[in-house]
């Protein structure tokens, strides 16, 4: 995963991705299963989390649909993976949730099987994003989750949602705090990425991390 200009501000990386999201974006499948993975097709992202740490807004802000993924109130109702096309050249793949305690285990042990299937044979799987809520940082479940990438040898970008709930220097401690604790795993990028799905905070920059994935 080579994502270091986004950081920096560069007018021409927002620009690309600003130019890739702004192509039409759809369900393209969802599987519960590993034998019903789709066909490998585009390169792919995986969107990984906490269940309720918004994943389903954040795709919905890169993309501008509001209704392409499916918000919900209640925790651990993404119980496949689901594939979102970008035009003809990306997928975002948006993993279940995990860390909640009310599925039901045998439900959670196939969930969790299905997530390690995909991400030990998806050819065509480029990196992982990890999503932290920004007002409880790195939790235990995702220090799990971050072990699994490792695992199987996945890139991860790490990105704080619902960064609009901190003061500015609460956003800058929780970003520091969290890269600090990141330093360890050497298929991390060292830099964390801040975004709101409320405010727009940080789109563009996941925006253009994103298409270098796609170029």
């Amino acid at each position: 995963m080579s994502v270091g200009a986004p950081f920096a501000g560069d007018p021409a990386a927002i620009e690309q991705g600003r130019r890739l999201f702004a192509a039409d974006s759809r369900f393209a499948a969802a599987a519960d299963r590993a034998a019903a993975l789709p066909a490998e097709r585009l390169p792919e992202v995986a969107f990984f989390g906490r269940s309720n740490v918004g994943k389903s807004s954040l795709l919905n802000a890169l993309t501008g649909r509001r209704g392409l993924a499916r918000v919900s109130r209640t925790p651990g109702r993404t119980r496949a993976i689901n594939f979102f096309a970008v035009g003809d050249r990306l997928t975002l793949v948006d993993l279940p949730g995990y860390g909640y305690a009310a599925v039901a285990r045998a439900e959670a042990r196939r969930w969790g099987e299905t997530v390690k299937s995909y991400l030990a044979r998806r050819g065509v799987l480029k990196g992982a994003t990890l999503l932290i809520d920004a007002r409880h940082g790195l939790k235990e479940s995702d220090r799990l989750a971050l072990d699994l990438l490792a695992h199987y040898a996945v890139s991860v970008l790490t990105v704080l949602t619902k960064a609009d709930k901190l003061a500015p220097a609460e956003r800058s401690a929780q970003i520091a705090a969290t890269a600090a604790a990141l330093a360890r795993y050497p298929n991390v990028f060292p830099a964390v990425l801040a975004t709101s799905a409320a405010t727009g905070f940080g789109i563009p920059e996941l925006r253009a991390l994103l298409a270098t994935l796609a170029s």
